[in-house]
């Protein structure tokens, strides 16, 4: 799968995505140290394989990952510089609830964080729907990108 590059200058707002979310009683916020064993048992049942970069960004203060939660109840999340600085990534909305705007809430939460903190341009690594992050933040794809980063990685 290819990366993707997003110019950080260039987004959207988040507050309108936020405010979407208001109907469904969804909060997207960032994560707290105390709610990693929580979060990182969520991801491991709903996306086993991100485990390992979602817990690299609790490491830092404050966290590299945003969560969605209605109420004690987690929906979603999106971490950046998880497996490399400048970069985007990994996110999941448990299935029965994408549609509702949450992973836009959550990419917007997380890129912006990103652009706050002096990035410029931020990396979407091995993207899976690339028209999503296309028409929601303009990003394109970067030629010659893939395996990209994860290229070699063990298996298993």
């Amino acid at each position: 799968m290819a990366d993707m590059l997003v110019r950080l200058y260039a987004l959207p707002p988040l507050d309108a995505a936020l405010a979407a979310l208001a109907p469904h009683d969804v909060q997207v916020r960032r994560a707290l140290v105390p709610e990693k064993p929580r979060v990182l048992e969520w991801i491991e049942r709903h996306f086993a394989s991100w485990a390992p970069e979602v817990d690299t960004t609790f490491a830092r203060l404050p966290t590299n990952c945003f969560i969605a939660v209605r109420g004690d109840d987690l929906l979603g999340f999106a971490c950046y510089d998880g497996i490399c600085r400048n970069f985007f990534g990994p996110t999941g909305v448990l299935e029965s609830e994408r549609g509702r705007g949450i992973g836009r809430a959550l990419l917007l939460a997380a890129l912006h964080a990103q652009r706050a903190q002096g990035y410029a341009y931020s990396i979407i690594g091995g993207i899976g729907p690339a028209q999503f992050y296309a028409s929601t933040v303009g990003a394109v794809p970067i030629e010659g990108s893939t395996p990209g980063i994860y290229a070699g990685r063990l298996k298993g």
